[in-house]
């Protein structure tokens, strides 16, 4: 793809459509998550904890985050992909931003990258974009700023705060970035944010009055276990589902149910024959 697969999503902002987006990690969940009818994935930083077992996002590196982009990819060709660019891959200097950029446009196949924050972000930002990247920002919470479990709060919810997050969003804007994802900030701000930019807003706990939204593979499916963030409504129960299914194969195993005969590779008597008479002689 190239940067062609974006104006889908531009298209659908005119329009005033809401975007759809989801997280997706490997070939299977991009497969459903197209199914599914959704209009661009975002490969994020999330599978840190959702598939790697890490216990924050700061933890999964470049390589493995361009692993499993790669393998998204391979099951995509109608949707745009979006990398998320990981903690310390992008931070130290314009150079280093860029160079991670092309890794996951060049090696992953991505339409563009996401990055966290304003501020110094911003040149960031704007040095991706002027080497040909499209860039994704991202403001309000930031998880991979965030150390703690009790650091995953809204953001915004004082004056000097929303303040920031608005600023940061409308310098993003006009670092030339292609679309702004507004997370855990009051819907009243985000609508602010909204109003000023004239680039898609998606929001995940960021309200209804944003250009479109996104949630994560797992939150949405019901495989996440324990608490839930406040804006995460749950479509199924995956995690269960598949447990079930797993208890019910695992208790026809010890039961000798599994395998039954329509299960098994047959072999002609005749061929049987030959078989033994061999071992035999």
């Amino acid at each position: 793809m190239s940067s062609q697969a974006l104006d889908r999503l531009t298209d659908l902002y005119a329009r005033g459509e809401p975007i759809v987006m989801l997280t997706a990690y490997d070939t299977p969940s991009a497969r459903i998550v197209v199914a599914g009818g959704v209009d661009v994935i975002l490969v994020g930083d999330s599978a840190a904890m959702t598939v790697l077992g890490y216990s924050s996002t700061r933890e999964i590196s470049i390589d493995e985050l361009i692993m499993l982009t790669k393998a998204v990819r391979r099951g995509v060709t109608e949707i745009p992909v979006i990398g998320d660019l990981p903690f310390g891959s992008y931070e130290d200097s314009d150079e280093q931003a860029v160079r991670s950029a092309r890794r996951f446009v060049d090696e992953a196949g991505c339409d563009a990258v996401k990055l966290e924050g304003g501020g110094v972000m911003v040149p960031r930002a704007r040095a991706i974009i002027a080497a040909g990247i499209p860039v994704f920002g991202h403001v309000g919470l930031l998880p991979q700023s965030v150390r703690t479990r009790e650091g995953y709060r809204a953001r915004g919810r004082d004056p000097e705060q929303a303040f920031g997050i608005i600023a940061d969003s409308d310098d993003l804007a006009a670092a030339g970035c292609s679309a702004l994802i507004v997370e855990a900030v009051p819907a009243a701000v985000t609508e602010i944010i909204t109003q000023r930019v004239k680039i898609p807003v998606i929001g995940i706990g960021a309200g209804a009055d944003t250009g479109g939204q996104v949630l994560v593979y797992h939150d949405l499916l019901g495989f996440t276990q324990g608490r839930l963030a406040r804006f995460v409504k749950q479509y199924s129960t995956a995690h269960e589902s598949l447990a079930e299914a797993v208890r019910e194969w695992s208790a026809d195993v010890r039961a000798k149910r599994y395998p039954a005969v329509e299960h098994t590779y047959p072999i002609t008597p005749e061929a049987l024959a030959e078989v033994r008479q061999r071992l035999e002689n």
